[in-house]
């Protein structure tokens, strides 16, 4: 629009400036105006020489194309473009004239908020395809057409509802996090060379561990017992477990299985050699290992029980974790803070540090 109106004031000065030279030309004698003409011609004749190609603008266009009309056709000589292109400078100008607001040909654009809710229903039903999510749409009251649908998922790259229900590994581990416990042993060497051996369990959804028992001789009794240990103080905390996963090692026995099975619980054996297969089992032992075991000299069965009990209980209700947007996996309230500015520092004296292991783990709170 203020391009529009710049062109109209432009074309009203120039055709003023011409206004005014005409009538200062009619007071002039004829001989006066031919010498001044020859001169005009002979000075346009050294600029063309010059310019290899005049550019002239809207406004020299539409001056230039309406003169052509009131000139004789013979005298059309004098321009410097071709009579086609002042032609067509005319047809432009006429054009332009009448030239309506742009509107893109077919039918209306689909709403963003409808193409929102689409693509929504599909990330959220896996299963749906594009005739079913067109039916929840006229459900809710949305007049759309199926084909709309059909353009909106394939202009977004969503695949087909039977490709989309296949699932892979991690997208399967994903979907069941909240019914999935992973157990696996860990090892311990003392200060003595005497192996010790941990058995643990760990959900999923929530990265909460849980300590099952410390031992030297995991025999196939011992792995049953502690079985049903956590089982019971898996009823306990509420916790509702569907599928464990597990490795291949021979102390997880038939009777280790046939504990978990009782109680519904589908006990999925890990690929050979696939360490990502129980990637948060191995996570859990690797953090254990750098920020606890391999910083401490471990004497004996009890010394290790307490040193893993208590890393236990900071892991679960202290240490941050990404997974989780940096809570721990026992969440807690954020600490309560009085209205002030985002800038304001914390006063250090509120700040409190809690120290376990004699001093190797560290945990801050805010005092009161």
């Amino acid at each position: 629009m203020a391009g529009s109106y710049g062109v109209v004031v432009s074309l009203v000065y120039w055709s003023l400036r011409r206004l005014l030279e005409l009538l200062i030309l009619r007071a002039r004698s004829e001989r006066a105006k031919e010498i001044e003409i020859l001169v005009l011609r002979q000075q346009l004749r050294v600029l063309e020489r010059q310019v290899a190609r005049p550019r002239p603008d809207l406004a020299d266009r539409v001056l230039l194309a309406a003169l052509s009309r009131v000139l004789p056709r013979p005298a059309w000589r004098s321009f410097f473009v071709t009579p086609a292109t002042l032609l067509r400078w005319h047809r432009e100008a006429v054009a332009r004239r009448w030239t309506y607001p742009p509107r893109r040909p077919g039918r209306p654009e689909t709403a963003s908020e409808v193409r929102e809710l689409v693509l929504r229903l599909a990330r959220e039903n896996a299963g749906w395809g594009y005739r079913r999510i067109h039916g929840e749409l006229v459900g809710l009251g949305i007049k759309i057409a199926a084909s709309t649908v059909w353009a909106i998922l394939r202009e977004a790259g969503i695949e087909p509802a039977p490709r989309r229900l296949e699932a892979s590994w991690s997208e399967f581990l994903r979907q069941q996090a909240a019914s999935i416990i992973e157990c696996d042993f860990l090892t311990v060497d003392t200060i003595f060379l005497k192996r010790f051996y941990v058995l643990f369990f760990l959900e999923l959804a929530t990265r909460r561990v849980h300590l099952a028992g410390v031992t030297a001789h995991p025999d196939g009794r011992w792995v049953a017992q502690q079985a049903r240990n956590v089982l019971m103080h898996f009823d306990d905390e509420g916790v509702r477990a569907r599928f464990l996963i597990r490795d291949r090692d021979s102390k997880f026995t038939r009777d280790f299985d046939a504990v978990f099975r009782s109680e519904g619980i589908r006990v999925i054996k890990a690929p050979v050699q696939a360490p990502r297969a129980r990637a948060h089992a191995e996570r859990w032992v690797g953090s254990l290992r750098r920020e606890c075991i391999d910083r401490l000299l471990i004497l004996g069965r009890r010394h290790l029980e307490r040193v893993v009990d208590v890393y236990v209980r900071h892991y679960n209700a202290h240490r941050p974790h990404r997974s989780l947007a940096q809570r721990p996996p026992i969440t807690k309230p954020p600490p309560r803070r009085e209205p002030s500015p985002s800038s304001e520092p914390i006063p250090l004296e509120r700040l409190r540090r809690r120290d376990r292991l004699g001093g190797l783990l560290h945990e801050y709170d805010l005092a009161a």
